[in-house]
């Protein structure tokens, strides 16, 4: 009996602000890491629901997104354990919010920080993922697609019936 295959959806933001990329530094099972704004698409969500859900729990600010960046995979294997897990990512770039006043960040999350890309560069061991460097790096490079793109049926959003 053969296991299909399916990869983790992530979505993430992001965000550039007079030369610096808004990032989380986060607890993880490796550390403390940094990474784009990112995580997981929910069931019932599209897409831009999904990055901007994500931006506001992992920052405390709003997304507002302006294009899509990409898609991106990468795999991990974790040494511990051996999970072995590969990330589907689409990327959004966009602006954001002001820290909405008494926001708690997601667990986890100790903290937001802007940063270079020069700086992103020199400690690559902080990163989460190659993905983190990589997104910024595309969209330095002016890599944008329209929202459009994406379109999310209304079936995402309701359990479907039995047939």
């Amino acid at each position: 009996m053969s296991t299909r295959w399916k990869p983790n959806v992530t979505v993430a933001a992001i965000v550039e602000r007079d030369g610096r990329f808004l990032l989380v530094e986060e607890q993880t099972r490796d550390g403390l890491l940094l990474n784009n704004p990112a995580g997981h698409l929910d069931p019932g969500e599209s897409p831009l629901q999904g990055v901007a859900r994500e931006v506001l729990e992992e920052t405390g600010c709003e997304f507002t997104p302006d294009a899509f960046l990409g898609f991106y995979m990468s795999r991990f294997r974790r040494t511990r354990t051996g999970e072995d897990t590969t990330y589907l990512r689409l990327a959004f770039t966009g602006t954001v919010s002001e820290p909405l006043p008494g926001r708690e960040l997601d667990e986890g999350i100790v903290r937001t920080v802007w940063m270079t890309p020069d700086e992103l560069r020199a400690q690559p061991q902080r990163l989460r993922s190659p993905l983190v460097l990589r997104c910024i790096e595309d969209h330095l490079a002016g890599n944008r697609q329209p929202l459009a793109m994406f379109y999310t049926d209304t079936s995402v959003f309701t359990v479907p019936e039995l047939h």
